[in-house]
């Protein structure tokens, strides 16, 4: 009980998720374990980092800034409205696949809120939509990057179960695309009924125009996912081609990195990856002191049963990723809990892609749902919008992403034809 208040005490007093990871961390350690040596929890947070699949996480934040810093997304979504302005529903339809687009070539949901956000919030709010309405379509939109390659939350889920990265990140295709369709549905249907205007109908010049100013943007996808699949490198080294291409988009073709917008995103890229890496090392640790006192061993097995259905396992996993991400971030919800669910995932022979686009999806819904979902915090701090009106209308995405996942667990091919294609089952 202790442990929560303190925990409320620092989120309702502005700490960042990083520093409220470690003081509980320790404060849990002292409280329940004053005899355990300080070196075995330091072991273990050492260990956590370790793996060398994380070195993707710091190459792939670092393409994220280089493109943010630069022309990247304004072509690309100028690409993309020049075909779709003049149909109902037009600019929250572009930016739901500009935030798709955006997620294949930085993997982060802050990355794409601030890019996508900043450029089509203004306008959608000129064209008369609702200031809750573009929060909420923003918020929930950026999580399609957890869902398409380079995911983030698919590096930090294949770590943490000894999952191919690859298989992952192609797993993840159909289901980033579906869920942009859901809310490309959606705005439209809103739109027409708002009677929001429409911009005028694009000339072919212009469209010939804005393809030939934003196709090299298609680039990202087609090295990332095509290196993977053809086995010309692996996810690290397809990270690091993808920095090389960020550098040459915006410097060679784009011109518009200068060596300060450079200077900045490396030092933007060193101050997140220490973030990511203090969270996932003092994570692992707290995942190892709960393994080690005992309580997953007394709480779960009777939670599960002895021979728990595939629906049971799948239904008290995603509820527990729902409710953690409402109050963690989303990369410490997946370090803590799923080595705790591992074994019954093997116990009920749930494909392990499948159920990491499952994860991975769940996942990213908490970090758009209140009261402590990372990304409304950050679409606060971009905006300068108060917290009521930033979650206002959340819940309605919330619910179009719950029908994806249901549609996703019901139809698996979804999630495993492209990786069963390229590797084989």
């Amino acid at each position: 009980m202790l442990i929560i208040l303190v925990a409320f005490l620092l989120l309702f007093l502005g700490f960042p998720f990083m520093t409220i990871s470690i003081i509980l961390f320790l404060l849990g350690a002292y409280l329940y374990f004053p005899d355990l040596h300080l070196n075995i929890l330091i072991q273990q947070t050492l260990s956590g980092i370790s793996p060398a699949a994380l070195v993707c996480i710091p190459m792939f934040i670092l393409t994220a800034s280089i493109i943010t810093s630069g022309d990247v997304a304004k072509k690309m979504l100028n690409m993309v409205k020049v075909f779709l302005g003049h149909i109902h529903g037009a600019l929250p339809i572009i930016t739901s696949i500009g935030c798709t687009i955006f997620g294949s070539v930085s993997g982060s949901t802050q990355s794409t809120v601030a890019a996508i956000g900043g450029t089509m919030r203004p306008m959608m709010l000129e064209a008369g939509y609702p200031s809750s309405f573009t929060l909420g379509l923003i918020i929930n939109a950026s999580d399609i990057a957890w869902l398409i390659p380079p995911s983030i939350g698919f590096i930090v889920y294949g770590v943490a179960t000894k999952t191919s990265i690859g298989k992952l990140f192609l797993s993840g295709i159909l289901p980033g695309i579906l869920v942009c369709v859901l809310f490309s549905i959606f705005s439209y249907i809103y739109s027409k009924y708002k009677n929001i205007p429409t911009y005028p109908k694009s000339t072919l010049k212009d469209r010939i125009q804005a393809v030939k100013e934003g196709y090299p943007i298609i680039g990202f996808p087609i090295l990332i996912l095509g290196g993977i699949y053809s086995g010309i490198f692996s996810p690290t080294e397809a990270a690091a081609i993808s920095v090389l291409y960020a550098l040459l988009l915006e410097g060679v073709i784009y011109r518009s990195l200068t060596l300060k917008k450079f200077i900045d995103a490396t030092i933007s890229t060193g101050v997140i990856t220490a973030v990511v890496y203090i969270l996932i090392g003092t994570t692992t640790a707290a995942t190892w002191l709960v393994s080690y006192s005992g309580i997953s061993k007394q709480i779960l097995p009777p939670l599960f049963g002895d021979n728990p259905s595939t629906l049971r396992v799948v239904l008290i996993i995603q509820v527990a990723y729902f409710i953690a991400c409402m109050f963690v971030d989303g990369i410490i919800a997946i370090y803590v809990l799923t080595p705790l669910f591992v074994p019954y995932l093997i116990q009920s022979n749930i494909d392990p892609i499948l159920m990491g686009v499952l994860v991975v999806t769940q996942v990213a819904i908490g970090t758009a749902t209140p009261p402590f979902g990372g990304d409304i915090f950050t679409a606060m701090v971009i905006f300068r919008r108060p917290y009521f009106e930033t979650i206002r209308m959340t819940w309605v995405f919330v619910v179009i992403l719950e029908i994806a996942l249901i549609i996703i667990y019901n139809f698996p091919q979804l999630a495993l034809f492209i990786p069963n294609m390229a590797f084989g089952k």
